[in-house]
């Protein structure tokens, strides 16, 4: 059992994520979802949650599994064509994790991902949130743009673009 971890997570809140992430940077990852999304025909999601509740920190959840189980939550499985990734951000941790589902996992290996995340948490590192982020999603659209290309009829929105606050 990690104390300092425990301890970390229950010290951060709601408080310490909207400083890092206040209206206007909210908005601007809504807009960048947005935008990437006419691009391509996948769906990106963005959840950002300040730290764990006790229960999982006892048993030692890590970001990975938190992120699956948000990754469900949140429906992103549930696209026509199995495209849907989430970009999962848990403060406490300072930890990034992208689930994508089967459709573009398949086509796009852990490795690239986890590149992703780490230039992410660099950023993050530099107290470049909103900028972290969204340079996240550009490097996610830009892979669903290779193998998921926009098509020339009008593509529907399947999952909200707006970031969820856990």
């Amino acid at each position: 059992m990690n104390f300092a971890r425990i301890l970390r997570h229950l010290a951060t809140g709601r408080v310490t994520l909207r400083r890092l992430f206040p209206d206007s940077a909210l908005l601007a990852i809504e807009q960048a979802i947005e935008t990437s999304e006419i691009a391509h025909g996948g769906e990106i999601r963005f959840a950002v949650e300040p730290g764990l509740n006790l229960l999982p920190l006892l048993k030692d959840q890590s970001a990975r599994e938190r992120a699956i189980e948000v990754f469900s939550q949140l429906g992103v499985w549930d696209t026509e064509q199995n495209n849907g990734v989430l970009i999962y951000l848990l403060v406490a941790d300072r930890d990034v994790e992208i689930v994508a589902d089967r459709g573009i996992n398949g086509k796009v290996g852990r490795d690239k991902w986890e590149c992703i995340c780490h230039e992410m948490e660099n950023a993050f590192s530099q107290g470049k949130f909103e900028s972290g982020v969204i340079a996240g999603i550009g490097a996610v659209g830009a892979q669903l743009r290779e193998y998921f290309p926009a098509e020339q009829k009008e593509q529907k929105n399947e999952l909200s673009d707006s970031p969820v606050i856990l």
